[in-house]
């Protein structure tokens, strides 16, 4: 004994209810794909500081040159707010946000777009003990040059 009808079998009425919901369907999962393909909007919070961050061998990370580390639950966020493993990011130079925890380690990461790294933020900076002679100023090379 069959139970299922065979589409041929099927009323008229039926056929139209199921070409209508498989329209509807393929319309609700199209307008969804579009909607997903929209850039997202991302608001940092307002502690966040700006830096680049390379990742030297996980934990461990150079942020703005200075050694630090992520804490045990940290996050890092792509462009596209994914979470990325940090292993995935040995040894790029990244421009990102993040936040700190109170014992300094870094707690949260966003990986930037071109747009968004064009937006000004403070950051720790990079610190150095010396200066390039060709960042001095005009004054100070002429200073330290010798005279005969």
């Amino acid at each position: 004994m069959n139970r299922c009808t065979p589409p041929a079998s099927l009323p008229s009425r039926h056929r139209r209810t199921a070409a209508t919901l498989a329209a509807a369907l393929c319309l609700g999962l199209l307008t969804t794909a579009t909607a997903h393909a929209q850039a997202v909007q991302r608001n940092f919070p307002p502690k966040a500081l700006r830096g680049s961050m390379v990742v030297v061998q996980p934990p461990l990370v150079a942020m703005d040159d200075r050694p630090t580390r992520f804490t045990a639950g940290a996050r890092i966020l792509d462009i596209n707010n994914n979470i990325v493993r940090s292993a995935s990011l040995v040894n790029q130079e990244l421009v990102v946000n993040y936040t700190l925890d109170q014992r300094g380690q870094i707690h949260q990461v966003w990986i930037l777009t071109e747009a968004e790294a064009k937006v000004k933020r403070p950051g720790y900076g990079t610190e150095r003990n010396y200066t390039f002679e060709s960042l001095q100023d005009a004054t100070a090379r002429t200073r330290a040059t010798p005279t005969n």
